[in-house]
């Protein structure tokens, strides 16, 4: 069975600023039901290309498709409205709403569309935050207010997941509930999803496939294991080592070993 067409692509995408080349003829895709990782060290241009994939920065060069169709020029809004979803390193809440607030405004831009309420409740309930539902999000720990910055990812239900550091100073227990709910958003609504995130054991356990970018250049890509023995992988990091599997196959990351920061 061959497999289905990607939902989301960049395709040689290039993007200068200045005189400094950030992305050189960059090429990714994910498939429907996917969790791609977007890996790589400092200045490796993964939040730049996030912002070309979303439609907040147009590219100096190549296309970005969404369904096969060129949308390179297509702003942020309407790429939101044919299912493209982001949150952010910085997180992007408004804090004066409640929780729930947050989610049944990711839904009201659909005019005419009823159930906003409905739907707010049964994503907060499958990200653990039902509790939560009725506190203002200014007021959450960083462990809630990531969860909450996905549900209302999916309160109006993605085609396309671009998740920036989901699991930034969240707690090993929070890392387990968010990887959950992102592959069940993948498996049951068939959801792509590209994540960019600096724990590498996370992203290696979590994505069936993992892109490696390395000065604005596409530098490995391949399933977890391949691209956790790549040689050029490991130089990347500055000699910082990838995880490691143990005996039951789960990875071990060294905390002083994980990647450098953007």
């Amino acid at each position: 069975m061959s497999e289905p067409a990607p939902v989301l692509e960049a395709s040689s995408v290039g993007v200068r600023f200045g005189g400094v080349r950030a992305l050189h003829e960059v090429s990714v895709s994910v498939r429907p039901g996917e969790i791609c990782g977007l890996i790589g060290p400092n200045g490796a241009g993964k939040t730049t290309l996030f912002d070309v994939l979303s439609g907040i920065r147009r590219p100096d060069g190549g296309r970005v498709l969404l369904d096969g169709r060129d949308v390179t020029r297509r702003s942020p809004v309407w790429r939101a409205r044919h299912g493209v979803r982001r949150t952010f390193q910085r997180r992007q809440l408004f804090g004066q709403l409640t929780v729930e607030e947050n989610l049944v405004v990711a839904r009201e831009w659909r005019s005419g569309a009823h159930g906003h309420r409905e739907r707010a409740a049964s994503v907060l309930r499958a990200c653990g935050l039902d509790a939560a539902a009725g506190e203002y999000a200014g007021t959450l720990p960083v462990g809630q207010a990531r969860m909450t910055e996905l549900a209302r990812a999916l309160a109006d239900p993605p085609r396309v997941l671009l998740l920036d550091e989901p699991a930034s100073g969240t707690t090993a227990e929070e890392r387990v509930r968010l990887a959950e709910v992102v592959r069940r958003t993948a498996r049951t609504e068939g959801c792509a999803v590209l994540l960019v995130e600096h724990d590498v054991a996370f992203v290696m356990e979590l994505c069936s496939r993992v892109v490696v970018l390395d000065l604005g250049r596409v530098l490995a890509e391949g399933p977890p294991d391949a691209v956790r023995a790549d040689p050029a992988v490991r130089a990347a990091y500055l000699g910082s080592s990838l995880p490691e599997r143990n005996a039951s196959g789960h990875g071990i990351v060294d905390p002083g070993s994980t990647t450098r920061r953007r």
